[in-house]
């Protein structure tokens, strides 16, 4: 099998997090009658690269650095923002996991993007790379003060009981199309994991996994199920869903082949990583499909520390 992912705190904190949780929420902002005149002072005074346009609490565009440059290069001749601004623009959703700005800077290579509030367009703050750095930051101290404080020793649970097989199962029930919850019940399972004190480099592993089992469910499927199974030595995931099944696994299985359709994608999932980010996580994968049935997923996480860190 392939040397398994070495996953960091970080890492999985880009998982849990959502955008709210590290966007810039006192925006500046421009109104589409602002005359580009007045954009120098702006931006220098504020130190900014660009600044959303708004009409009301709208997002309507956005003008930037390199637009006020192509303006003066044209000769400056002063008229609204409207324009020059860029009418097609990249945006997310608070609501999305950070993981998805982490991709979309990646991707672009933008300094920053505007943040709206789902389905109605309407601008809630903005987010760079500085803002994520500031908040995974934050997160770590935070998570780092709470180990000293508090160390829950429910793993004992496996220690003080005399069995040939002691197991913990949990269950979560996963809706489809319902993009609000993403990562609802993977947060649930890590909070349950954390309890048990279970290795931390497993629970990222198990984590990760189960995030991208939870969003193939929600992007794909009408409804699923997600059983996990605790044992003394590891855990067991199955993600089991009604959906229209997977015609091709080798296919399915490639970097960056999805079939999931434009408006999810806009929405800023299906990017074709999912099957791949889990069969890195898993020390055993196994995936099964029906066309028009459904799809079952299984994967085994070992407890072993040094597996746990992809080394053999």
């Amino acid at each position: 099998m392939a040397e398994k992912a070495k996953i960091g705190r970080v890492q999985e904190l880009i998982y849990e997090l959502k955008i709210a949780d590290a966007m810039t929420r006192n925006v500046i902002t421009v109104r589409p009658e602002t005359m580009m005149s007045s954009l120098r002072g702006l931006l220098r005074d504020n130190r900014i690269s660009g600044v959303p346009v708004v009409e009301g609490r709208k997002l309507v565009g956005i003008v930037s650095i390199d637009d006020f440059v192509s303006w003066l290069a044209g000769g400056g001749e002063d008229c609204p923002v409207r324009n020059k601004m860029e009418r097609e623009i990249e945006i997310l959703c608070a609501d999305e996991p950070l993981v998805n700005a982490v991709e979309k800077f990646d991707k672009y290579g933008f300094g920053r993007f505007p943040v709206v509030e789902r389905g109605r367009k309407r601008l809630v703050g903005i987010i760079t790379k500085g803002d994520i750095v500031r908040e995974l930051l934050r997160r770590l101290e935070i998570d780092f003060q709470e180990e000293e404080i508090h160390r829950y020793r429910a793993s004992h649970i496996f220690e003080d009981m005399v069995a040939d097989r002691i197991g913990l199962i949990l269950q979560y029930h996963v809706m489809g199309q319902d993009f609000a919850r993403a990562g609802v019940s993977t947060s649930g399972l890590k909070k349950a994991l954390k309890r048990l004190n279970i290795d931390a480099r497993v629970v990222r592993r198990v984590a990760i996994a189960t995030y991208e089992a939870e969003m193939n469910i929600i992007v794909f499927a009408r409804e699923g199920d997600i059983v996990v199974e605790i044992e003394r030595d590891q855990i067991r995931v199955e993600a089991k869903d009604s959906g229209p099944g997977i015609p091709d696994i080798e296919k399915a299985m490639q970097i960056g082949y999805s079939t999931a359709p434009d408006w999810v994608r806009e929405l800023g999932f299906g990017a074709g990583m999912g099957l791949n980010n889990i069969q890195r996580c898993a020390d055993e994968m196994e995936l099964s499909s029906t066309v028009g049935e459904g799809t079952c997923l299984r994967i085994v996480v070992r407890m072993d520390g040094k597996r746990a860190e992809g080394r053999e």
